[in-house]
């Protein structure tokens, strides 16, 4: 995004020339015949697809600025690639938004480890989250809060979004011979036939991403009066969300900067809902569970991960694909599983409803098995977000007695819910 975006705003003031560079990962990219669905091991055509428009759109944003967006395509390590472009374009200064997902952080090291050694100045701001993790955790005591009360009552008030508007950007300098590739078609990742497969509603991109979020804010009531986990879940023309976790996931909308757009919004209203349940209060569960996930070790898996039970989950492959595949028999949870699989999206409500059938509700199987189809299938897959919610859905770790219960049949009836004492788990706005 160009918006809130402090490493672009500081390569802008401290350099002539700037380079903005992503670069396509084939950790996420490379095709898998073998995947349930088109699309790699990791990522499914869904995602993929709402990568690439991204980055369309963010190449055409920067085209309008004097600049551009240079893709490199790594062959296998990102930082490999990052590593030989600092040094063939003899560059000074590296300015990355700082990331706190263990492929990320040790990705990350490998390059400002090379920048260090190579005399190359590295500034990496926390601006994905509301808040830097480490010092939420520092002020903790050193351990992450576990109870979102306990984050709340430490992480007080987010900062300010850095929100210049840009009427040109430094252009590009010399590419020492690389190849400029164009953002690619899906349709060129070597996925197979895609003809058959559905074009999801939702675009990517941070204008897409800022035109929802005005949309949605327009609506002062409805935003004052946003209150989770009430909603509709089987609305599908117009979702009774936001649908702006996507956005904020691939980094085309700023949290800081809808966090305040919320609060403008609260100051003009006589009153409004407050966190847990309110829509900012959304955003402070997404920063609570990446404080949570960067604070501890192995939160991604049961083994080794001192906050989760250590529960002998069912072993059973013919039951999990049916699951999967929306084969198992009960409408409501075959069409949210559909959903998923055509859209990369549903629900928070559908969500709690299919992660409670396959875990404690019915199938007792693992919740790291269902958490890797959600990984790869939904379009907002956030791996701190996505870990926590199938820890907290699988009463594997921060609450361990549910008084909700998901049922498969009479659950899809309704069109609304009674207050949980789960609500706002998914920090799905």
């Amino acid at each position: 995004r160009v918006h809130d975006n402090p490493a672009l705003d500081a390569a802008r003031r401290s350099a002539a020339r700037v380079y903005p560079v992503f670069v396509l990962d084939p950790r996420y990219l490379r095709p898998d015949p073998a995947a349930p669905s088109p699309g790699s091991a990791r990522a499914g055509v869904a995602r993929v697809r709402f990568l690439l428009e991204s980055l369309r759109d963010l190449d055409a944003r920067l085209r309008r600025l004097g600049s551009r967006l240079l893709v490199l395509r790594a062959r296998d390590d990102v930082s490999d690639a990052v590593c030989a472009a600092l040094k063939d374009w003899n560059i000074g200064k590296l300015c990355f938004e700082s990331d706190t997902e263990p492929y990320a952080l040790a990705r990350d090291k490998r390059v400002t480890d090379f920048a260090a050694a190579s005399g190359i100045e590295v500034f990496s701001p926390v601006s994905h989250t509301l808040f830097d993790p480490a010092e939420i955790i520092e002020k903790n005591g050193g351990r992450p809060p576990l109870t979102y009360q306990s984050f709340v009552a430490t992480a007080g008030e987010p900062p300010k979004p850095v929100m210049e508007k840009y009427s040109e950007l430094p252009p590009i300098g010399d590419t020492g011979g690389y190849e400029l590739l164009p953002v690619p078609k899906l349709e060129e990742l070597g996925y197979g036939d895609l003809s058959q497969e559905y074009i999801p509603p939702f675009r990517g991109g941070e204008t897409e991403a800022l035109k929802r979020m005005r949309e949605s804010l327009q609506d002062k009531e409805w935003v004052a009066k946003f209150e989770k986990p009430k909603g509709d879940p089987s609305a599908f023309l117009k979702p009774a969300t936001t649908v702006l976790s996507p956005y904020l996931k691939f980094g085309c909308l700023s949290a800081r900067y809808f966090y305040h757009c919320i609060q403008d919004v609260y100051r003009s209203t006589k009153t409004h809902t407050k966190p847990p349940v309110s829509l900012a209060g959304q955003l402070l569960w997404r920063d609570f569970f990446y404080t949570v996930s960067f604070g501890t070790p192995n939160f991604h898996q049961m083994e080794g991960n001192k906050i989760c039970k250590q529960i002998p989950w069912r072993e059973n492959g013919e039951l999990f694909v049916a699951w999967r595949d929306g084969r198992t028999g009960y409408p409501w949870i075959d069409a949210i599983m559909i959903q998923l699989r055509k859209w990369g999206w549903m629900h928070h409500l559908a969500r709690h409803s299919v992660a409670c059938f396959l875990t404690r509700g019915d199938l007792y199987i693992h919740w790291e098995q269902g958490r890797d189809v959600f990984e790869r299938l939904l379009i907002d897959s956030d791996w701190a977000i996505n870990n926590g919610n199938w820890l907290w859905l699988s009463c594997s770790s921060f609450f361990y007695q549910s008084i909700i219960e998901f049922t498969p049949q009479s659950h899809s009836e309704r069109s609304t819910t009674p207050t949980e004492t789960t609500s706002g788990i998914s920090s799905q706005c």
